[in-house]
């Protein structure tokens, strides 16, 4: 499995708090069969979460560090999480958030209560600009819940949908499962991540046979776990089913 959403880069965000934690994780997360893994640390605007890209820069070369002390065979990537903001493209000119690995792709989150009345707006400068955004976990939204199938406007968009797949396994609640399990017979999940922020077992082959069991298309699930990543990393083009 290749893993686009963490919070391993230390001490900046609510995940890792050290480094010794971060490689503990990694360490497990390559047990597990993580191949490729992107940190992406929180960014909202007006809070303690908002770590510049430079700073981001010199905490992953030391992590890399590390980890290759520790033989750690993980191949480590960059970009952020951020909370929708009418500003997504100053912070992107200021060199304060990072899209994935440089990419087109920029991971991003909702409140995870009322939806912002411009969502749609923000997202669509976002695209114009040449940007493709990656909704975080959206079986995790209240709006999507309740009603899974309003995901369809984003999709026409060109919004991507990065599920994580703790959600199968019961960590957000039963609705956040029941939805993500609608997402994934709809084919509109693109990618699945640990979203990890502090120690705790992947589960990875507990997650595949969840997988297997929703998703019938061998293909559909290498794309899912893999193949999607790899697009992303080198800033291919992911065709999306609607």
């Amino acid at each position: 499995m290749k893993d686009l959403h963490s919070h391993l880069l230390p001490g900046i965000d609510d995940g890792s708090k050290s480094i010794e934690e971060t490689i503990t994780l990694l360490k497990k997360a390559s047990e597990e069969g993580i191949t490729d893994l992107v940190l992406t640390p929180h960014y909202i605007e007006m809070s303690k979460y908002n770590c510049n890209n430079d700073d981001k820069l010199r905490l992953l070369k030391i992590v890399q560090e590390e980890a290759s002390k520790e033989n750690i065979n993980i191949n480590l990537y960059l970009g952020n999480e951020v909370y929708l903001t009418e500003n997504f493209l100053e912070l992107l000119k200021n060199n304060e958030i990072m899209t994935i690995n440089n990419s087109r792709y920029l991971l991003l989150e909702f409140p995870l209560g009322n939806m912002f009345r411009n969502t749609k707006e923000i997202l669509y400068e976002l695209i114009v600009s040449g940007y493709i955004p990656i909704i975080a976990h959206p079986e995790r939204y209240r709006i999507f819940q309740r009603h899974p199938e309003h995901m369809e406007e984003y999709l026409r968009m060109g919004v991507l949908l990065q599920g994580n797949y703790k959600s199968l396994l019961g960590k957000y609640g039963k609705d956040a499962k029941h939805t993500l399990k609608y997402f994934l017979k709809k084919g509109w999940i693109c990618l699945i991540g640990s979203d990890c922020h502090h120690e705790e077992n992947f589960e990875i082959k507990k997650m595949k046979r969840k997988l297997n069991s929703i998703v019938k298309d061998e293909q559909m699930i290498a794309d899912i776990l893999e193949n999607n990543f790899v697009k992303i990393i080198t800033n291919e083009e992911i065709g999306i089913r609607r």
